[in-house]
C-alpha cells in the first residue's frame, strides 16, 4: 500500500435532527443536525486520521467532539483542551484541564466554516491527542486552533461532532480519512 490518505466509512451515522446519510466512498452529508454520531471509522489497521469538514449553521455556535466506542460517548472530564482564536484583530487564548470534549471549531451564522481534526491513535488502547484547525468567514476570516488529549487509555472507534448550545443547527459534509505511511 502506498503512503497517502485513504477515505475511512463509517458503518453507521446517527444524528439529531432533519438528515444524515452516507454518500459516495464515505463521506456523510448532513442537513440541519444538533449533532452526527459516526460508528467504526477508527480501526487497529491504522494509528492516525484527519476529519475535514465543511458547514453552515443557523447561529452562531462553537462545536465540541467526543470520542465514541461501542456507540456510546466518552462524556467524562477526562478531556483537556488549549485554543487560540484569531478575529478582526482580536486574538485571544484558553485552556481546560478537566472538560468533557474536544473542541471542534466555532461556526458564525450562515457563513460556511471549514474544519480539519486530527485524531492521533483514538483505536489504541492509550490516551488520544486532538488537534484542530479552523477557518470561518466571520469579520473577514477567523483561525481558531485548538488542541488536547483525551487521558484515558481506551479503545475508541468513532466520534460525536455536536452543537454546544441549544437552538441553532448544523448542515454541510464531513469526511474521515486515515492517515496511510
Amino acid at each position: 500500500m502506498r503512503n497517502g490518505i485513504r477515505i475511512c466509512k463509517p458503518t453507521s451515522v446517527t444524528y439529531s435532527g432533519t438528515s444524515a446519510s452516507i454518500v459516495g466512498q464515505g463521506s456523510v452529508e448532513f442537513s440541519a443536525v444538533t449533532s452526527l454520531s459516526l460508528n467504526g471509522v477508527f480501526s487497529s489497521d491504522f494509528d492516525n486520521y484527519m476529519i475535514v469538514v465543511r458547514a453552515t449553521t443557523s447561529a452562531g455556535v462553537g462545536l465540541g467532539i467526543r470520542l465514541r466506542t461501542s456507540g456510546t460517548d466518552a462524556t467524562a472530564t477526562n478531556y483537556t483542551r488549549q485554543t487560540l482564536n484569531a478575529y478582526g484583530t482580536t486574538v485571544n487564548s484558553a485552556r481546560a484541564t478537566s472538560d468533557s470534549r474536544f473542541s471542534g471549531g466555532d461556526l458564525y451564522n450562515t457563513q460556511r466554516g471549514g474544519f480539519i481534526h486530527h485524531l492521533y491513535g483514538p483505536y489504541l488502547s492509550q490516551p488520544t491527542a486532538h488537534r484542530m484547525v479552523s477557518s470561518v468567514d466571520y469579520l473577514s476570516a477567523t483561525i481558531f486552533d485548538a488542541s488536547g488529549t483525551h487521558s484515558l487509555s481506551t479503545s475508541y472507534d468513532g466520534f460525536t461532532l455536536y452543537l454546544i448550545s441549544a437552538g441553532p443547527n448544523m448542515t454541510g459534509q464531513l469526511t474521515v480519512y486515515r492517515l496511510v505511511d
